[in-house]
């Protein structure tokens, strides 16, 4: 009887608001025995224009610095000095 923990990027999606863009991520958290699922736990975080990508997989990374262009952090800024 083995049990295993896996965490993976279940869901990456890309939110418009119009101006900029937020990156919204969902992480699942997966325990399975002998290769069966027993249980999987979501979590959710959101990056906005502003957010420090370094901790982030690459994946998420990746489309975050395509989606946050230096138009959308200028737009976000401005969005946040309202």
């Amino acid at each position: 009887m083995a049990l295993t923990k896996a965490t993976i990027n279940d869901k990456i999606e890309v939110i418009n608001t119009g101006d900029w863009s937020s990156v919204q991520v969902r992480t699942a958290t997966i325990i399975s025995e002998d290769g069966v699922e027993l249980s999987r736990n979501f979590h959710r975080h959101v990056l906005t224009p502003d957010a420090d990508l370094s901790s982030e997989d690459a994946d998420v990374a990746a489309i975050a610095g395509t989606v946050f262009t230096d138009e959308a952090k200028a737009a976000y800024a401005a969005s946040q000095e309202d």
